[in-house]
Formats: structure tokens, C-alpha cells, sequence
């Protein structure tokens, strides 16, 4: 599983919302990430997921159409962002990607993180002290000590907010081409 570990402030900030939402979630769940899959050539229709792969963004969301995983107990640290424009492309994509296919699992995770923006705000001591050993122990499931946990309290202003911007946008830039995403397997490049 992934543990993305940013490279720009941006991204230093939204780590362990990265850790909670996506590489526990990898783990618990048993999902895909594209970057670290083992699987028999035979296990997966090869001309099909080739056709599907030309009109789809999201090599994992394709992966998660093919194949069953299950998750190993093995992290890797993954190095992300770089500059702001990055790390919020990135949230653009990643959201687009879930909304497509895991609608219901957006909308939860929508109404899970407004109800922590809205406990970080009425009671922020118990909230950022509640966030902060979630972090840790997040972390330390995956294997993982970073001291970026502290800033998950601060990282819920962030990440809401980009969360819900991300599900507005209908189009984002990836490898240096704006895309838009139209439906599951159905992908404009405009440039």
C-alpha cells in the first residue's frame, strides 16, 4: 500500500488525511493501487482492460474493474506533489476518479469530513487532540512515523474545502494534458 509523503507544503499539510482516506483505506478494504500490483497475465481479459485502459484516466480505478487484491502488510513511501498546482490537480484527480467509481463511498466521505470540519470548529481542543492520536495510530497500522500527524487538525481546513472544490471541477491536468472525465470510462483530452 501507498503512503504519500508530500513534497510541497501543500501537501506536507493534507499527509495524514492522505494516510486516513487513502492508504488505510487501501489496506482495510483490500483496493487497488495501481503502482503496486501483482497479478497473473491470465487473471484479467487482456484485450478488454487495453480497450477500456485508452479511455480511462485512472489505471487504478480500471484495475479495481478486473481484479479482487488482496492487500499485503507492506507500505511504500510514494513521493507526491512538488508545487501547489500539483497537489491540488492531484486532489482533482483522485476525486474524480472515486466519484466514478465509488459515488456512495464520495458522498460518505463527504458527510464524514463536514462533520469533522464542524466538531474541528464548536470544539477545536477535543477535536484537534481526537484527529492527532487518530494520525498516530493511523500511522502506526501502516507501519509508518512521520511527524505529520500533528497536523492533521489544521489539515481539515484544508482538505474539506479542496474536497468539495475538487468534486465542482470537470476537468484536470495530469502528465502536463487537461483532462475531462465524463463518466467511468469515458475521457476527453483537451490538450
Amino acid at each position: 500500500m501507498p503512503y504519500f509523503v508530500g513534497r510541497d507544503p501543500f501537501s506536507v499539510v493534507l499527509e495524514p488525511l492522505y494516510a486516513s482516506a487513502g492508504s488505510l483505506s487501501i489496506y482495510r478494504d483490500n483496493r487497488i493501487w495501481g503502482g503496486a500490483i501483482i497479478s497473473a497475465r491470465g487473471d484479467i481479459d487482456e484485450a478488454a482492460f487495453v480497450e477500456h485502459l485508452q479511455r480511462t484516466v485512472s489505471d487504478d480505478g480500471l484495475f479495481m474493474e478486473y481484479l479482487q487484491v488482496t492487500t499485503v502488510d507492506r507500505t511504500r513511501t510514494v513521493p507526491i506533489g512538488g508545487t501547489i498546482r500539483e497537489t491540488v490537480e492531484r486532489q482533482v484527480r483522485w476525486t474524480q476518479i472515486l466519484r466514478w467509481h465509488f459515488p456512495g463511498l464520495v458522498v460518505g466521505t463527504v458527510l464524514v469530513l463536514l462533520f469533522v470540519l464542524a466538531g474541528a470548529i464548536v470544539v477545536p481542543l477535543p477535536t484537534a487532540v481526537l484527529l492527532t492520536v487518530l494520525h498516530l495510530t493511523v500511522n502506526e497500522i501502516l507501519g509508518v512515523r512521520r511527524w505529520t500527524a500533528v497536523l492533521a487538525y489544521p489539515a481539515i481546513f484544508v482538505f474539506v474545502p479542496l474536497t468539495l472544490y475538487a468534486l465542482a471541477r470537470r476537468t484536470f491536468v495530469w502528465g502536463g494534458r487537461r483532462y475531462r472525465g465524463r463518466g467511468k470510462f469515458d475521457v476527453m483530452v483537451l490538450k
